[in-house]
């Protein structure tokens, strides 16, 4: 009978291991110098990080949530001159090692059985100190962290490319394949499978069976099967960023109301994608939306839901609306998503200097050319099965 004796693991500093990706390790660099700046103009002698998506920020693609939850299991204390990672014992060694190995942090843990707060308390103490939750006496930033993480880094712009492919690739093969009759929720599942295996967290996901979404904008999928149309929307997380896009499959010729509805949303998401332009405000881009709602006969029909928003490590960063002043830059990621009755359509894109790139571009699908100021924009039509 063999006896197996288990050691107390040392923690190391990951800047001892030699990282698997040198740009992540650069990008990482770099914002620790955004922050080491950030608490130096605002007289802070640390940052604390514990949400999931300021995380996952940091440490360009790092989790430190339990299972995609918003339960944690680990924060980040960063200095000007150090970034640490803290946890309890148990959860210390897999998170250090799966998420931060090899990018110069430090580890410091607490006993499971202490309170999670002790050790955090301890670090902050005699400093002043800001957060991204306001713990304890710590000044809550979390409207300043939303600027610093846009626009997104070179490194992330890649990131970001690569998520819309999965997401679009997704969405539109299970278009593609789930079965006439299924349900909402069985076809949601399918999604979410592929997903999964694509590494990809659901983060939201909607199923409307034959219009389903004209009654509720913000439906997500239930028991109602699918016996005309349908309309599959996914937004995915993966390392942290997110993206989102919507197809719509019908079996047979669609209904009339629906393909015009969707013809109008096109229309509506197409002129938001061509004047998403670098250094507009959205509220700028948003006026020439609502001038085609108008001109179209449905002035009222952006009242009934959002339209879009910036999307990055949250999949609303900045709503657009008709007050927003936010600047748009190049490296900003938009996901477009308007509804006219029945209908919803969604992309995401990304603002650059020479003009929008479709991330969640379309495989093999269906399209239709739309004229936005003489400028041709394709997008998915109504898939025929």
């Amino acid at each position: 009978m063999a006896t197996v004796t288990f050691g107390r693991v040392e923690q190391i500093s990951s800047g001892e291991i030699e990282t698997l990706d040198p740009r992540r390790s650069i990008d990482i660099e770099e914002k620790q110098q955004v922050v080491s700046e950030f608490l130096k103009s605002n007289d802070y002698d640390a940052l604390l990080l514990q949400r999931p998506n300021n995380f996952a920020w940091f440490t360009t693609g790092g989790d430190n949530s339990r299972l995609g939850s918003q339960s944690t299991i680990a924060s980040l204390f960063i200095t000007p001159e150090s970034r640490v990672l803290l946890a309890d014992n148990v959860d210390s060694g897999q998170t250090f090692d799966r998420e931060v190995s090899g990018l110069g942090f430090l580890s410091k843990e607490r006993p499971w059985h202490e309170s999670k707060e002790m050790l955090i308390e301890d670090l902050c103490c005699s400093r002043k100190v800001a957060s991204d939750t306001g713990f304890r006496q710590t000044d809550n930033v979390s409207p300043q962290l939303s600027k610093l993480r846009s626009p997104l880094t070179v490194y992330e712009r890649e990131r970001i490319r690569d998520l819309g492919r999965l997401v679009s690739h997704a969405v539109e093969a299970t278009a593609r394949t789930f079965v006439h009759g299924q349900t909402e929720a069985e076809i949601a599942g399918q999604l979410s499978h592929r997903l999964i295996k694509a590494g990809v967290l659901p983060e939201r996901l909607q199923v409307w069976a034959d219009g389903q979404g004209h009654r509720y904008r913000h439906w997500s999928y239930g028991n109602e099967s699918v016996e005309r149309y349908c309309t599959l929307t996914a937004v995915g997380r993966r390392e942290g960023l997110c993206a989102g896009c919507s197809r719509t499959v019908s079996f047979g010729d669609p209904p009339e109301v629906a393909r015009t509805a969707h013809r109008r949303a096109l229309l509506m998401q197409a002129t938001g994608m061509c004047f998403s332009i670098a250094n507009w405000q959205l509220y700028e881009t948003w006026s020439r939306v609502q001038r085609i709602y108008e001109k179209f006969g449905y002035p009222e029909e952006w009242q009934l839901a959002d339209q879009g928003s910036v999307i990055g490590y949250e999949v609303c960063e900045e709503l657009i609306t008709p007050e927003s002043q936010y600047r748009l830059q190049p490296g900003t990621p938009v996901y477009w998503h308007p509804s006219v009755g029945p209908a919803l359509v969604s992309d995401t894109i990304l603002v650059g200097d020479q003009g929008s790139k479709l991330l969640t571009r379309m495989e093999d699908w269906p399209k239709v050319k739309i004229d936005i100021k003489g400028a041709p924009i394709y997008r998915p039509d109504i898939l025929k099965r």
